[in-house]
């Protein structure tokens, strides 16, 4: 069950910041509510996975996935520029989150 609250709570962390994006600066009331109403359920989602998981754990993936794959959709959906220094960027930042969650546990 802690995979299924951090998994829903990085999905709608990803929904509201792509929501964010296509609200054009908040100007636009239907993806600007929504951002809202994604961006709390995804905090409380992953308040519910804190109680499973150890803090330092849970939020290296919840941050970390969200960013690696909101600058993939940023790259597919929004044509942002993309280059072998921002693809490497995402390696590191997945490899890192990698790396904190072995250490996490590890005692």
């Amino acid at each position: 069950m802690k995979w299924v609250l951090l998994l829903t709570a990085i999905l709608l962390e990803i929904c509201g910041t792509t929501c964010m994006k296509l609200s054009l600066g908040m100007t636009r009331p239907a993806p600007t509510v929504a951002m809202f109403v994604l961006y709390a359920g995804s905090l409380g989602a992953l308040a519910l996975a804190l109680k499973q998981w150890d803090i330092s754990v849970a939020y290296a993936i919840w941050s970390g996935l969200g960013t690696a794959i909101i600058a993939v959709i940023g790259i597919l959906l929004f044509r942002e520029s993309y280059s072998w220094l921002k693809c490497a960027g995402i390696v590191l930042v997945i490899a890192g989150i990698v790396m904190i969650n072995l250490a996490g546990n590890s005692h």
